[in-house]
């Protein structure tokens, strides 16, 4: 392998080092204990180096340990709260590659549950937004909790569904208001109570779309037609007699058409 055959060339580099050494003190002179005093020196400062190496690889090590401990329990974590089939390591990979493994799936997990949460967030948002306009329950589910898959569906179908109520609402609403606002002017009615008063009178995004409100508006605008009705069955029966008189005093068609023009 290549890192045997690193590991020979350091020996032999240590071992020309060495020999170089022992050159250079024949050279100069050094008697033989003074050598032995300064291989010593070099064997420690050698050892010293490749202790200090050692120990911080082993921490390199202890800490990748330490890693993948805590990515273990915060997977186990995050499967829970997402409610998902817990991780599963390959138990035959090396430590570097088991941690590295680890750590992108923590990150994917976290990710998934900020985009869960985010989301759940948002439809809340729009909830309260829709049960104000439609004076209905906020739906039913644990904001402390990452909601699962099929609790974000329910929701976005609920919240879909308060759309769409509230267009049909609206709908009804701006019609039936047209009608009223109509009938009032030919019934020369003038809006005589709060809820009359609203109808005409408030912003159509400010009106409350509730079931009950709906169905209110319905009752004014019935009420507001059988007025309407009565008074054109009165003006028939009216013009009725009129005519009934006018044949009793032979009124000539002439007059009679001068007086329907008033």
């Amino acid at each position: 392998a290549l890192s045997e055959v690193l590991a020979a060339e350091a020996a032999s580099c240590l071992n020309r080092a060495m020999a170089a050494l022992r050159d250079i003190w024949e050279e100069i002179g050094i008697p033989e204990e003074q050598r032995l005093e300064r291989t010593d020196v070099v064997k420690q400062h050698i050892k010293s180096l490749l202790d200090m190496m050692v120990a911080e690889e082993e921490s390199l090590k202890e800490r990748l340990l330490k890693s993948i401990a805590m990515c273990r329990k915060e997977l186990d974590t995050l499967c829970r709260e997402l409610q998902l089939d817990p991780f599963q390591s390959e138990e035959e990979s090396t430590i570097l590659q088991m941690e590295k493994n680890l750590r992108t799936r923590v990150e994917e997990l976290q990710k998934q549950k900020q985009d869960r949460k985010q989301e759940l967030k948002a439809l809340q948002a729009q909830d309260r937004d829709l049960c104000d306009i439609l004076c209905t329950a906020l739906f039913s589910i644990d904001s402390g909790a990452v909601p699962s898959l099929e609790d974000l569906e329910h929701y976005r179908c609920h919240v879909a569904s308060l759309n769409t109520l509230k267009e049909q609402r609206r709908e009804e609403f701006v019609s039936n208001k047209r009608q009223i606002i109509l009938l009032m002017e030919e019934l020369d009615h003038t809006p005589d109570t709060s809820f009359e008063r609203d109808v005409v009178y408030e912003n159509e995004e400010a009106f409350c779309l509730s079931k009950d409100n709906i169905m209110a508006l319905q009752n004014l605008l019935q009420q507001l037609e059988a007025r309407q009705a009565l008074n054109e069955a009165v003006c028939v029966e009216l013009r009725a007699r009129i005519v009934a008189l006018w044949e009793r005093l032979q009124i000539p068609e002439e007059e009679r058409e001068a007086s329907a023009v008033h």
